[in-house]
């Protein structure tokens, strides 16, 4: 059985995806899976769709985006792997007194490259009667140049992910003030695919739902240097030491799943984020956006 994956982008919190090459499980479970590069994170939907790709992984978000765009889209997701929003805020203010009410009078640096985690923190702003179009905000800039402009103290806060947190932890530019993973389950990353597919993959797929459960018990029950060890390869301009502390971290927070099962509550979470965001018109359903024979 063989199976084109696409990966989205190359993040340290998509290790599992990685560890279950690196360990052998797609292997074990008799499915030769081909890990193709993706120019870009929106473009594995126009792969899936023109069936140039079999299988990616990413955000439902996309899914939720196809249906908004069409009604009838046969995009769907399942098999969770990321549960958690996996985005930090990182600043000099004092942890113990920081307040999401704080950022309305901090200069804030958000992140340009997906448009998730953004949306998130729009939503859980608005949840604490903060209206986000009030911030100062500067946007457009990488996460490394967030980094950077935090060292020079042309922000005062930004939101990024890991390996960049512990680097600024590392380098005293800044202490974590704010934790997304906190708000609770937000299904964050599963697998993506498109209806006529599964039943083409169908046989390899579900292997590869097995094998992915394989990797996530696994990672339950090993460290974040263990993890590291294993993924190594696949983040050669990590240092060793800085990717086990950021895989460290994200296991400490609860960040990946524990069963392949997409959460009701973090689909729920995650469509009322976008919709209030405007990124969808609409709280799309569950049944309609989760392939659930997966379950």
């Amino acid at each position: 059985m063989h199976v084109k994956l696409s990966e989205n982008f190359r993040a340290v919190f998509y290790a599992p995806f990685y560890a279950t090459h690196a360990l052998g499980f797609y292997t074990t479970e008799d499915v030769e899976v081909e890990l193709l590069n993706s120019p870009a994170p929106a473009a594995a939907a126009k792969g899936l769709l023109d069936g140039s790709i079999d299988i990616s992984w990413g955000g439902p978000m996309r899914v939720m985006k196809a249906h908004d765009d069409d009604p009838a889209s046969p995009m769907v997701c399942f098999c969770e792997v990321a549960a958690r929003d996996p985005f930090f805020l990182v600043g000099k203010a004092d942890p113990a007194a920081f307040r999401l009410t704080d950022l309305s009078q901090l200069k804030l640096g958000t992140v340009s490259e997906v448009p998730t985690p953004w949306l998130c923190l729009q939503h859980d702003l608005r949840l604490k009667g903060i209206d986000p179009a009030a911030l100062t905000c500067v946007t457009g800039r990488t996460m490394a140049d967030n980094l950077e402009a935090l060292r020079c103290g042309e922000l005062e806060v930004a939101q990024m992910f890991e390996p960049y947190v512990s680097m600024a932890l590392q380098a005293s530019v800044g202490q974590i003030l704010y934790a997304a993973n906190a708000r609770g389950p937000t299904v964050y990353t599963t697998y993506l695919a498109t209806r006529d597919s599964i039943r083409r993959n169908r046989a390899a797929l579900d292997a590869m739902v097995r094998a992915t459960q394989r990797t996530l018990t696994w990672v339950a029950e090993h460290s974040g240097t263990e993890l590291a060890n294993a993924v190594a390869s696949y983040y050669p301009h990590v240092p060793r030491e800085l990717l086990a502390s950021s895989l460290q971290r994200y296991h400490d927070t609860g960040l990946w799943a524990r069963t392949p099962e997409v959460s009701r509550q973090g689909f729920a979470r995650l469509a009322d984020s976008l919709k209030s965001g405007g990124f969808i018109s609409r709280a799309h359903v569950y049944e309609d956006c989760v392939d659930q024979s997966f379950n």
